[in-house]
């Protein structure tokens, strides 16, 4: 009987222990891909990113066009060329062709590091602010809207566009480029 009483007694002092631990926890989540879209510095990094991927496609149609003038060459005087000057010609055209799929993958590596690059240093600077809000919300998790394995939430939870804001007041030279 004497333990049973000591039970109780340490259930009855540690029922406020866990009422006091037991706040409901508060959720938000995020559209990173709308910040990233429409924030300053994103739209800024894709602008950038674009160049580079527009200058890397200009390189390849004029080594493209290169190839394909060759090609015509040789087609078109073929009958008045020698056999030395096809095979010249030819190998012209193979090591162009060469050169252009080997620019392709280093254009396609560059790219892509790029875009790594811009993601990261974007992370860095949207992460701060998405702590602040959380910290300030009172927040005690908040999720990535699209690739935590969200199925559904709530408007009412979703703070995307005051991170768009904060992100936006945090970085403002990026609006002005």
């Amino acid at each position: 009987m004497k333990k049973y009483l000591v039970s109780m007694v340490m259930a009855a002092l540690a029922a406020p222990l866990f009422a006091q631990t037991t706040v409901p926890a508060r959720v938000a989540v995020i559209d990173v891909q709308k910040v990233l879209t429409t924030s300053f510095a994103g739209k800024a990094a894709y602008e950038r990113l674009k160049k580079l991927q527009d200058d890397r496609v200009a390189k390849m149609q004029k080594m493209d066009e290169d190839v394909k003038g060759l090609a015509n060459e040789l087609q078109t005087k073929k009958l008045s060329l020698s056999e030395e000057k096809q095979g010249e010609l030819s190998k012209q055209i193979t090591d162009k062709q060469t050169a252009m799929q080997r620019y392709a993958q280093d254009a396609d590596k560059e790219v892509t590091e790029a875009r790594d690059k811009a993601l990261q240093e974007l992370d860095n600077k949207i992460k701060p602010v998405i702590d602040t809000i959380g910290k300030e919300m009172g927040l005690a998790a908040i999720f990535n809207k699209f690739e935590s394995g969200l199925i559904y939430a709530s408007e009412a939870i979703d703070i995307t566009e005051t991170v768009i804001k904060r992100f936006n007041e945090a970085n403002p030279v990026a609006a002005a480029k």
